[in-house]
């Protein structure tokens, strides 16, 4: 049983992984996964990015589109070593979410913890499920 799924089934030995499939490499398959959870008075948006810091994100909110993006440049560092294969490493990716306009936008909040950057979204007072009103018979 494997554990991972093959692009391409055709090729199945390990020279035709190295030289014939041209896009391990490239940065494609890193965008994080995303989780988006909604409450009464909040929206989450959850990106899992282990291994960064929170300084390598960049947040941004433009005409109701949430960007959340991070940039690692490359280390160089690495000249030295003979690689037959890479493929882990910290790379760059971007992120966009359209935000409802039941969002409060001044109150967005975020937090990195465990791997799992978090971006609050509380909802406008407005927005709120209101509580029940009973009304009376005369």
């Amino acid at each position: 049983m494997n554990l991972i799924k093959r692009q391409n089934p055709l090729f199945t030995s390990l020279i035709d992984d190295l030289f014939l499939n041209q896009d391990w490499n490239h940065n494609s398959n890193n965008i994080p996964a995303a989780n988006i959870i909604e409450a009464d008075d909040h929206f989450d948006i959850q990106l899992a990015a282990p291994g960064k810091k929170k300084n390598d994100f960049k947040i941004e909110l433009e005409e109701g589109v949430l960007t959340i993006s991070s940039r690692i440049e490359s280390n160089s560092s690495e000249e030295d070593s003979s690689f037959t294969r890479k493929e882990f490493g910290y790379s760059s990716f971007i992120r966009s979410f359209n935000i409802p306009e039941t969002v409060s936008t001044d109150k967005i909040s975020a937090n990195y913890k465990e791997g799992i950057l978090t971006v609050s979204l509380p909802k406008k007072e407005e927005a709120l499920p209101q509580p029940k009103k009973l009304i009376s018979i005369k």
